[in-house]
């Protein structure tokens, strides 16, 4: 029952009550409508947000990856420069020209650039050569002889950052030095530009060699830091250095090592030489050239004596009733036993011969 108010009008009974009527609180369509736009509004956001960190993190592992020299370009062949390492093959004309080239060249015409070469960024923004120099020669000489577009670009890793000037060095040695592509020649040589490298703080290339070529064992680097030695004191003319064989340069710098006296007369030599064989022999017959014996104490025949020493070279000998002990900067531990056994048997058959014919 309702009863009226002073304003004359009926006032609504309290809901629930007997005989009033219910208020319908659903929600309409407006409320519907908007509730349902801001709910699609925060997933949208969410969604933003979370594609947005997404593709900054990958934005920032591309970035990373780039720098490291992980992401693969292509990069056009005029761009490229190649005078700021010096190369480590002596004879970069004949590689250009050799067989060797040519099979490369056939490879990348049927099959396309395999490997990738390696690159990297100076502060300049110049792009330098690091590792591939074979497989560039190739793309631009593909392009020069046929003009086809498909050789005007190299597929390269490229390094954005500079990296240690010795760092540089040994990446690109690295994949040849493993391959056993270099002759000892040319593994000194490197050694000798980089020591001259205002760049880098070691000037001695004998020290270097073991930085350069760390992975190496250390009886290859003592081949190498003789040829150092080699090509340091013969210089220019030493005209075919990679026609020398390891075991003949490693005999003529012990040689010049002892006798620096005759080195003068080694290079007008070799200054004359008109070619390999001729240069070989004239390195042979000064290797095998009879050095002066250190002088022997002077004694009556068949008197005793407990012991004497001398030099032959860097090796020292003593000798005494019994015992020959020689010394030497050679490890002879690294040296296989088959080797040992046939020096010591060598060793033995001259001393037990010229004893017994005395």
């Amino acid at each position: 029952m309702s009863s009226k108010n002073r304003f004359g009008f009926d006032v609504p009974s309290a809901p629930g009550s007997s005989g009033g009527v219910s208020r319908n609180r659903g929600v309409g369509p407006m409320s519907a409508a908007v509730r349902d736009a801001a709910e699609n509004l925060q997933e949208s956001t969410e969604a933003k947000m979370e594609a947005r960190r997404r593709n900054a993190a990958e934005a920032k592992e591309y970035r990373a990856a780039l720098e490291g020299g992980l992401v693969l370009s292509r990069i056009p062949l005029d761009e490229v420069r190649q005078d700021d390492l010096p190369r480590d093959r002596l004879d970069l004309e004949a590689v250009a020209s050799s067989d060797e080239m040519d099979e490369l060249k056939a490879s990348i015409l049927a099959h396309g650039q395999k490997e990738p070469v390696e690159l990297f960024r100076k502060h300049d923004g110049t792009l330098q050569l690091k590792k591939g120099w074979r497989r560039l020669t190739a793309l631009r000489q593909l392009h020069a002889h046929t003009g086809d577009e498909a050789f005007a670009t190299v597929l390269a890793r490229v390094v954005d950052r500079s990296e240690e000037r010795t760092a540089l060095y040994i990446d690109m040695v690295e994949e040849n030095a493993i391959r056993e592509d270099l002759t000892f020649a040319e593994m000194a040589m490197l050694a000798i530009s980089a020591a001259a490298d205002p760049a880098i703080a070691e000037t001695s290339p004998e020290a270097l060699v073991g930085t350069l070529y760390a992975s190496l064992h250390k009886m290859k680097r003592s081949y190498i830091r003789a040829f150092v030695q080699l090509l340091s004191a013969l210089g220019d003319d030493l005209k075919w250095p990679k026609a020398v064989s390891r075991n003949l340069g490693v005999e003529v710098a012990r040689r010049l090592r002892d006798n620096a006296d005759q080195l003068a007369d080694l290079r007008a030599r070799l200054a004359s030489a008109q070619g390999i064989d001729e240069q070989t022999q004239i390195l042979l017959e000064f290797g095998a050239a009879p050095e002066t014996p250190a002088a022997a104490p002077v004694r009556a025949k068949g008197a005793g004596r407990e012991k004497y020493e001398f030099h032959l070279g860097s090796t020292k000998v003593t000798a005494r009733k019994g015992e020959c002990r020689i010394k030497d900067d050679l490890d002879f531990a690294d040296i296989d036993r088959d080797v040992l056994e046939e020096a010591v048997a060598a060793f033995n058959a001259v001393v037990r011969s010229r004893r017994q014919g005395r």
